[in-house]
Parts: C-alpha cells; sequence; structure tokens
C-alpha cells in the first residue's frame, strides 16, 4: 500500500522591500522550503534589511520553523521537521 504524502516545496523569492514580508509569511504557513535573496535590499537600504530579517526569523520561531544565513546574499527558512545544519553544532 503505498501513501501518498503532501510534497514539500522549495521555493526562492528575491526581498526587494518590506512589502515582501507578506508573501514569505504565508509560504512559511505553508510549510514551504525559502531561499531569500537580499542583495537588493541589501544595497538599497541595509536598516530595512535589518528589520526585514528580523520580522522574517520572528515569524519563523512563530511557525517553529529553522532560518539560516547562506552566505552573504541568501537566507534559508525550513518548515518544522526540517532543520538546517549550523556549523557552531559541529562538534570536532
Amino acid at each position: 500500500m503505498q501513501t501518498h504524502k503532501t510534497p514539500t516545496y522549495l521555493k526562492a523569492i528575491t526581498l526587494r522591500d518590506q512589502s515582501d514580508i507578506h508573501t514569505v509569511k504565508e509560504d512559511i504557513k505553508k510549510g514551504m522550503i525559502l531561499v531569500l535573496r537580499v542583495t537588493p535590499l541589501a544595497q538599497k537600504n541595509v536598516d530595512e534589511l535589518r528589520k526585514v530579517v528580523e520580522e522574517i526569523y520572528s515569524i519563523a520561531k512563530t511557525q517553529d520553523a529553522d532560518i539560516a544565513r547562506l552566505g552573504e546574499e541568501r537566507i534559508i527558512v525550513t518548515p518544522a521537521g526540517v532543520k538546517i545544519w549550523k556549523a557552531e553544532y559541529d562538534l570536532k
């Protein structure tokens, strides 16, 4: 017997301004994996970028999602049940 599992989608979004938070919030609620490109917003306004990232972090934590930076230009958000390996977890 085969069970049909709902797929988890991966979506790339470019953050251009604060209005993009609504889309990100809805996608986090849907359980998507998000790769957020922050370069255009960073080039435009670093303070706004900081506020947007803090708000996305807060939304992610509310939904039990995980969030981390991917280099200088991207942030990844994963749904509950998908954890991001971070360097500080490495027990060398």
